[in-house]
């Protein structure tokens, strides 16, 4: 059968809402999307054909496949008739309850989001989701890491959360702070963290503006990842009071810092590519441990397992009145 290219439905009182699950279902299975990446492009659909019946009464949905240099992907226009789904990055998540049009939803399930209106064609919302790389053989590097987190004193929630994603021989590691304390923070950071571990595949700046948009209606969030292409190369992005420190021994190793926060807006995000050196340790904690430390302080920590520093460090360092997380990586040759 041949690829679909495009495909036009119409939602309005007759809408047939099972249609559009399967036309998408078809659309994403012949691009060759995996089964849970085209099912989370079903649930985006879903959400915007609830959008509209919501809050326009009728409007058009159009499926298109696009293709950028190597990589393709699917397209998803939602567009009212009038002036139907108005203030919608002011919605909440349909799955929060209320009048929404569940754009926390949609921001999770798809890489790119652009919303625009005008007075004559109402509201349009176009969205896309990229096809993952094929998975090519690869040297697999064997990742250390160490983690080691905790709620602050008599609390029940941690607002801190981490990332540990490996992929094709490199790795994507991430400390993320939600904002304040409790289950506000703790939502937020969680929302961070469900949006990079669903787009981990993404260039940081967009993981970065993509967590903006997850953490809208949150107290919002700091972050820094890292991604170790391979133990030769690593990029960087950091916003807000993250702390980054590498052991490098003898060289030096700056790391630029940005302020700011995630959830408010869309600031550009500073993103780093640095030579790295197998030998060398990066630590990543929040602001729950204190920053006034150096490796001078602690001899030889750089020699012991990952999740020696980490507890380690977070022993040594950690507030009693904040969350407190710490992540500790490093590269420790070729698994066989």
């Amino acid at each position: 059968m041949p690829t679909v290219t495009s495909a036009q439905i119409s939602v309005g009182p007759f809408f047939n809402g099972a249609m559009a699950q399967e036309t998408t279902r078809q659309m994403t299975h012949k691009l060759g999307f995996a089964a849970q990446p085209g099912e989370e492009v079903v649930q985006a659909v879903t959400e915007l054909a609830s959008a509209l019946l919501r809050h326009a009464g009728a409007g058009t949905l159009t499926f298109r496949r696009i293709d950028s240099g190597d990589r393709t992907g699917i397209e998803v226009e939602a567009e009212d008739h009038g002036p139907g789904m108005r203030d919608v990055f002011a919605a909440r998540d349909s799955a929060g309850g209320g009048e929404d049009c569940g754009l926390g939803t949609i921001t999770r399930c798809m890489d790119e989001i652009e919303i625009s209106s005008t007075a004559a064609l109402g509201r349009r919302i176009l969205c896309r989701r990229w096809l993952g790389s094929a998975a090519e053989p690869v040297i697999d590097h064997f990742w250390q890491v160490g983690v080691a987190t905790r709620p602050r004193h008599q609390g029940a929630a941690n607002g801190d959360a981490f990332l540990i994603r490996k992929c094709d021989g490199g790795l994507l590691v991430g400390v993320i702070d939600g904002l304040g304390h409790g289950e506000p923070a703790q939502k937020a950071a969680l929302a961070a963290q469900s949006y990079v571990q669903s787009h981990y595949e993404m260039p940081l700046d967009q993981l970065f503006h993509g967590c903006s948009r997850a953490c809208r209606g949150t107290r919002g969030v700091v972050m820094a990842l890292a991604r170790f292409e391979s133990p030769t190369a690593v990029t960087l992005a950091n916003l807000g009071n993250i702390e980054m420190r590498t052991w490098t021994g003898a060289d030096r190793f700056e790391i630029e810092v940005q302020r700011g926060f995630l959830g408010a807006q869309e600031d550009h995000v500073q993103v780093q590519c640095r030579r790295w050196d197998p030998n060398w340790m990066l630590v990543l904690h929040s602001d729950g441990l204190r920053a006034q430390w150096q490796w001078s302080d602690y001899p030889g920590l750089e020699r012991e397992p990952t999740q020696w520093v980490a507890n380690r460090l977070l022993s040594a360092l950690a507030k009693e009145d904040d969350d407190a997380t710490i992540l500790a990586v490093k590269c420790c040759g070729v698994q066989s």
